[in-house]
């Protein structure tokens, strides 16, 4: 394994900080979003104002999003109709199926395109296994569905050697180039 493919190319604190002038710059036309404690709290299925406001202003923009889950295709459509956006549902993160899926049915460029989520292991790694830029950010919530400790523990360990290795990543409040 290579550190790289857990290095994320941006760190945002929230995915709702990625504004349609800031993606627009980056040459972003879709955002791929991890769903739970990422775009959703997992124990909040009907998210925010904040969400909503955000999901308005990316399509006003003209930019898709797309939930990429690892999640049954019953909880992320469940989760996802009140928000109007597509889904792909067991997409095997880190395994780059998801994305590599999206891009194909959507006809994207990977330029053009970028993967949020909150977890290295999985969200940060696939994106890379697909060739698309990753956009780390910190989870909604401290609490997770129970099938993510053991992710959360590897992760810890890896966090503190990537961040060793990478001095330069900090969270920050937009896509900003390394």
């Amino acid at each position: 394994m290579r550190l790289e493919q857990f290095t994320p190319t941006y760190m945002v604190e929230r995915i709702y900080d990625l504004t349609v002038e800031d993606l627009k710059a980056h040459g972003i036309k879709a955002v791929l979003a991890d769903l739970d404690n990422t775009l959703l709290a997992w124990n909040n299925p009907e998210g925010t104002p904040e969400l909503q406001k955000w999901l308005s202003d990316l399509r006003d923009g003209n930019i898709e999003v797309i939930v990429v889950s690892n999640n049954t295709t019953k909880r992320v459509a469940k989760a996802v109709k009140p928000l109007g956006v597509e889904f792909v549902s067991w997409s095997l993160k880190p395994l780059p199926r998801g994305i590599l899926h999206v891009l194909r049915t959507q006809h994207l460029n990977r330029a053009e395109v970028i993967m949020v989520g909150d977890q290295m292991l999985t969200d940060v790694w696939a994106a890379h296994g697909a060739g698309v830029r990753s956009v780390l950010v910190q989870r909604l919530i401290e609490s997770d569905m129970w099938q993510t400790w053991l992710n959360r523990s590897i992760e810890k360990h890896i966090k503190k050697i990537v961040f060793k290795a990478h001095p330069q990543l900090k969270w920050e409040k937009s896509l900003r180039d390394n």
